[in-house]
């Protein structure tokens, strides 16, 4: 295999929350690097197995149920199998929930792939009472099965012999699914018809899934075939055999797929035996009062709450430690260096230093942040919060399925819209992605720490997790409007999967923190740094021309600098009735780059120096407590960063990417002002 010119490729495939991340990291020992798939935004995800001296690259699919056409997902894990033809497809099912898993397997089976199934959570699934007759269902379907559990590693590496096998060794796989006479001879007319009229086609695709396909009503396959020469010919006579199905059985799609499910269960029927009762599990305990209708969601909230109590208590002193390197030792080196003009020294350590330095110091409340929410992924909880807030969407008109991009959106509303994908209906997944940045992603995190730890004192934890509320509960409203007015139609249904509770595991917990703070630290290095660049050059240039860094000390000199000019401008008019300085409105006019700027622009424009940003807002007493939860909550609604915008465009269009700018400005600015006006009334300040 070493010598094969070829790099020999194999891709993971799975139901969601099937453990397919952890097989992954088990199989590539966390050798991985991500990307986007040819052609769309969605994340790829590749490592590097290697066995014996070999080196095989591990392709993660997409957590898909089927490989149908309805989502980009599963056109993705498709289309990576046919057009790429990996050398196997690795196959995880869930030894606790065999039929939905054995699905996704016979499907991948019928396209032609080179299949290997890892029978994963076994040993749940003896806890359960149930044992399965693993080498009866290798007979069954006619591919290798290895068991294992991801957690402790279990049958990993018999499962990596298993690859290595399959590689060479490819069985000839027979029919396991039989649709009945009627339909199996339609199929094979259709295959008659592909094989004689496009060789091509049967070349590619195996010629017995295509006539499924064309049958369901498939319409990426209809679109493909619909391009060849014979296209029309083909399609016509499906179309004639698909009228003539539909008299006798029904819908064909709804029948292939139900004679499927009707095979999965006679197989799960053969292979799966009950061998003790079992006893109630810890999973049913938990779930019993953690996703129930009444205590659940404020059970969710005070999860999430703790989570950032930990961030913020954890992460303190090493904060600390972030503040004195950067704000005291470095900024004292670069001022120390003779010989360099004064513009240079003011720019590294005024605006390099000082605006990059001013988010980084956040940076470990943001990655113990992530460390908490990926424990909660572990443990399970993070699908129990979707499930409790599917509920309350469908009040809201809005589909199930829009709760996985809000949640995204948590860490980050690029991938947020881009999740939308998955929702089938147009009309939904519009909505979706016009509502998915309403949720607040860790880079308005920095803005809230500071804001909330200079005015809020105590209660900033708890303003904190309102905003997380507030944009959901936004989200919830901007989405019934949309869909009684631009997008109207009844909500669709959510099927998820609900992992049994397990102990995190290190490795896997300490891989998804950093992939994430990784991101967030090269946003500090890139579009940071530039942000810093601009706000430090508008700082110390004016209409007079070059100001010198003197500006930045002294107030009455900055108000001339364009900055100075631009943010006097935006406070007299736009926030004339926030009550905000003009340091604060310019940040937030900076802001539409990328919201961490917000912090940086203000390290600039207060001139923190050795100070911090927070100190600084709270001695000068920029902020009340009303204009700073106003402020931050202006934050949370306009418009996220640049970045996303433009994955909105991407995904819908220009004009939808200028109603998300248009419709979020303006609401921010409603709720601002409507939260200083009502509180102004109550007595608050």
């Amino acid at each position: 295999m070493a010598r094969e010119s070829r790099r020999v490729k194999i891709a993971l495939a799975g139901i969601p929350n099937v453990g397919k991340s952890l097989i992954f990291n088990r199989l590539t020992g966390g050798r991985a690097w991500v990307g986007n798939w040819p052609g769309v935004t969605v994340e790829k995800k590749v490592g590097t197995l290697r066995v014996n001296g070999a080196e095989i690259e591990v392709v993660d699919l997409p957590g898909i149920y089927s490989l149908t056409a309805y989502s980009v997902d599963e056109l993705i894990a498709r289309n990576f199998i046919v057009e790429e033809k990996p050398d196997v497809v690795v196959c995880i099912v869930s030894a606790i929930n065999l039929e939905r898993s054995l699905y996704l397997a016979l499907s991948l089976l019928e396209l032609g792939a080179n299949v290997v199934i890892d029978l994963n959570m076994v040993d749940l699934a003896e806890k359960e009472g149930y044992k399965i007759d693993y080498k009866k269902l290798e007979f069954l379907i006619g591919v290798p099965v290895v068991p294992t559990v991801a957690t402790t590693g279990r049958g990993i590496g018999k499962l990596k012999e298993t690859i290595v096998k399959a590689i060479h060794e490819k069985k000839v796989q027979a029919r396991i699914v039989d649709y009945g006479r009627i339909v199996e001879e339609a199929i094979s007319k259709i295959e008659e018809v592909i094989k004689d009229l496009a060789p091509e086609l049967a070349e590619k695709y195996p010629a017995r899934w295509i006539a499924l396909k064309l049958l369901e009503g498939d319409s990426d396959i209809v679109g493909k075939v619909s391009k060849l020469p014979a296209g029309k010919e083909i399609i016509d006579k499906a179309n004639q055999l698909r009228e003539i199905l539909g008299k006798k059985i029904g819908d064909p799609e709804s029948y292939i797929v139900k004679q499927k499910y009707e095979r999965v269960l006679e197989i799960v029927k053969a292979v799966v035996e009950r061998v003790a009762v079992p006893r109630v599990s810890m999973t049913d305990l938990l779930d019993s009062v953690l996703t129930h209708k009444i205590v659940g969601i404020p059970l969710a909230l005070s999860a999430i709450y703790l989570l950032f109590r930990f961030a913020f208590e954890v992460s303190v002193p090493l904060a600390d430690l972030v503040d004195v390197a950067i704000n005291s030792y470095l900024h004292d080196i670069v001022l120390g260096i003779h010989g360099l003009p004064d513009w240079l020294t003011s720019f590294l350590a005024d605006g390099v230093i000082a605006g990059v330095g001013a988010v980084l110091i956040f940076l470990p409340i943001i990655a113990f942040f992530f460390l908490g929410f990926a424990i909660l992924e572990d443990v399970g909880y993070m699908a129990r919060v979707a499930f409790l807030v599917d509920k309350v969407f469908h009040k809201f008109n809005l589909p199930g399925k829009a709760v996985i991009p809000l949640i995204i959106g948590f860490g980050c509303n690029v991938p947020g819209v881009m999740a939308a994908r998955a929702i089938e209906d147009e009309n939904e997944r519009k909505t979706t992605a016009l509502i998915a940045p309403l949720a607040s992603c860790n880079a308005r995190l920095p803005v809230y720490l500071v804001i909330g730890g200079a005015v809020l004192g105590a209660s900033a934890g708890f303003a904190v997790l309102s905003l997380y509320v507030l944009g959901i509960i936004l989200a919830l409203i901007v989405g019934l409007l949309l869909r009684k007015t631009l997008f109207k139609g009844a909500s669709s249904g959510f099927i998820m999967e609900l992992p049994p509770y397990m102990m995190p595991r290190f490795d896997n917990v300490a891989i998804k923190t950093w992939e994430r703070t990784k991101r967030f630290l090269f946003k500090a290095g890139t579009v940071i740094f530039l942000g810093t660049v601009i706000v430090w050059l508008l700082s110390v240039t004016g209409p007079e021309g070059y100001l010198g860094p003197e500006a930045l000390e002294d107030p009455q000199l900055l108000r001339e600098s364009w900055a100075g000019i631009l943010g006097q401008l935006l406070a007299s008019t736009v926030f004339s009735l926030m009550g905000w300085d003009w340091r604060a409105a310019v940040a937030l006019f900076f802001g539409f780059v990328a919201k961490e700027i917000v912090v940086s622009s203000m390290a600039i424009l207060y001139g923190v120096g050795e100070e911090k940003i927070v100190d600084v807002i709270a001695e000068r007493h920029v902020f009340t407590p009303l204009t700073a939860y106003a402020y931050m909550a202006f934050v949370l609604i306009y418009v996220p960063c640049i970045a996303t915008l433009a994955m909105v465009r991407n995904e819908l269009g220009l004009k939808y990417a200028i109603l998300a700018l248009i419709y979020e400005v303006l609401l921010a600015y409603i709720v601002s002002l409507s939260i200083i006006s009502i509180g102004s009334v109550l007595g608050f300040r």
